[in-house]
């Protein structure tokens, strides 16, 4: 494979545009035609993240610039996600941190941001959608700086290089005037690749030592089975090369290499060997995990294995036992929904699934309600129908005291709905941390707030802002238990069959429901 190579992961906040911007890096590098039709999102192949327009997986692509092979990883914005995040950033040696104009840094940026600042990796910021009505470019910069400044970044990281791109339109500048938005004729993504060349170090690792390939993620093919994806560390992998896995310094397994694809655009391709530096596929064994380290069969050496934050959220999912089980779904037997538990085990790595006492119900935990949501709608459309339990956070003791989970909140609204939100989320104990107006009619509120005070708000909050206000929050820590929330006001019928009513007795219904 090339040597002239660079490994950079594309990190931000949800919706700021990092799917958009490898779409048109992808083109500008010629990996397209200019006459080829090509889907938006194009990275975004899962049909969920097609549906909500977000990203859920890492997925990894490549391009070639002048020689250069440069290796781009597409990570998720959300937070519930972040396990994807903190894996593959061990894979680069340098990050895009992508920042919207007019938003600025918002919590997950802060997310992805600190994971990337702990590994001493030196982000490039690209400050994206600068072409946006209402942009503010200098304001968002020393936003950015500010929050670098607060992660206790080194000052090699504090001096950071600047880019303003419109992902959309496919340009990038290194200096404002530069933007057509500006005045100037920018034109294409030309400085963008010119800084990543310039000041992303090429990989660390020595080729002629004994191998280690330790992976970050795994994914599944029906052809080859179970398919590792992961850098090369140091040393030479080839197809048929006899290697054994270690978990850290214990050896699990030894088998024989089937195949080593690398990444060209959006195709994987077979490689006749592959060195450190690499970010490859590899096939044909059957015991790995992520985490595992590849080794060199006569001197193996396995590396720590890769760490990541605990669930904070956990749900119970169970057998269908209501009056209309089995109506749905295909699979709904606790054995086959163990099997779907334990199979997404393999490739989720932020997951936990506990038995508990009753055979029919399993404890899932994971990252945070979209987290989870998105587990149970892909388990829906494969045809299993289950029951879930209500959301509850994950408790903590610490000194002898029993935590619960906070997070950071933040939310851009209208002002003329700051009072109904700021009481209501007075009363499910958040506490304002900041509050800043734009001067355009629209204030950002940011509150401190346990998790559990958060499950069930989002619908609420598009109620009182009529779809207006914005909002996003990420995992703080861990803090002393507050009081108990307040409980919902509305009850609740549940039809026990099925069956057609007549109006007037669904009217007499109508005021038990609140």
């Amino acid at each position: 494979m090339s040597r002239a190579l660079r490994n950079i992961a594309i990190i931000a906040h949800v919706d700021h545009g990092k799917t958009t911007l490898v779409d048109q890096l992808l083109r500008q590098s010629g990996t397209f035609r200019l006459n080829q039709k090509m889907d938006e999102r194009v990275m975004d192949n899962n049909d969920l993240e097609k549906e909500r327009g977000i990203t859920i997986l890492a997925k990894n692509t490549a391009v070639e610039y002048n020689g250069t092979h440069i290796n781009i990883v597409d990570t998720p914005g959300h937070a519930d996600f972040g396990g994807e995040v903190e894996r593959v950033l061990g894979m680069v040696n340098g990050v895009l941190l992508l920042v919207d104009a007019v938003e600025g840094p918002m919590p997950q940026t802060r997310f992805v941001t600190k994971k990337a600042l702990a590994l001493g990796l030196k982000p490039i910021v690209v400050i994206n959608k600068i072409d946006r009505p209402g942009a503010r470019a200098d304001w968002v910069l020393n936003q950015t700086f500010d929050l670098f400044d607060k992660l206790g970044a080194n000052d090699e990281q504090l001096d950071f290089h600047v880019i303003y791109a419109s992902g959309l339109n496919g340009w990038a500048c290194l200096d404002l005037k530069d933007a057509p938005s500006h005045g100037g004729s920018a034109s294409d993504m030309k400085p963008l690749f010119e800084t990543v060349l310039k000041h992303v170090p090429t990989p660390p690792g020595n080729p002629d030592a004994p191998l280690q390939l330790q992976l970050a993620a795994l994914d599944y093919s029906t052809f080859t089975g179970r398919l590792g994806i992961g850098r090369v560390l140091n040393g030479r992998i080839k197809p048929g090369q006899q290697v054994v896995v270690m978990n850290h310094d214990k050896q699990i397994s030894s088998g024989r290499i089937n195949q080593v694809l690398g990444f060209q655009g959006l195709e994987r391709i077979p490689v006749e060997s592959a060195e450190a530096g690499d970010i490859i596929i590899i096939s044909g064994l059957d015991e790995i995990g992520i985490g595992v380290t590849i080794c060199d069969r006569d001197n193996p050496v396995g590396l720590p294995v890769l760490g990541v934050d605990e669930p904070t959220l956990t749900m119970d999912f169970m057998v269908n036992s209501s009056p209309l089980a089995g109506t749905e779904g295909k699979f709904v037997s606790s054995r086959q929904i163990r099997d779907r538990l334990n199979k997404e085990l393999l490739t989720n790595v932020a997951l936990k699934v506990e038995d508990t006492a009753d055979a029919d119900v399993f404890r899932v935990s994971g990252r945070g309600e979209l987290h989870l949501t998105i587990l149970l709608e892909n388990m829906r459309r494969e045809g299993f129908e289950l029951a879930v339990g209500k959301p509850r956070v994950v408790y903590k003791e610490i000194n002898g005291d029993k935590c619960e989970p906070y997070e950071n909140l933040s939310i851009d609204l209208e002002d003329g709905h700051q009072g109904a939100v700021m009481e209501e989320i007075g009363r499910r104990r958040g506490e304002l941390t900041n509050m800043e107006s734009d001067g355009h009619g629209r204030t950002r509120l940011e509150y401190h707030i346990p998790a559990r005070g958060l499950i069930g708000f989002q619908s609420d909050f598009m109620t009182m802002t009529r779809g207006s206000g914005l909002i996003s929050h990420v995992f703080d820590d861990y803090g002393p238990v507050k009081a108990d929330l307040p409980g919902r006001h509305n009850g609740v019928l549940i039809s026990a069959e099925d069956g057609e009513a007549v109006a007037y007795a669904l009217w007499n219904l109508e005021d038990r429901g609140r």
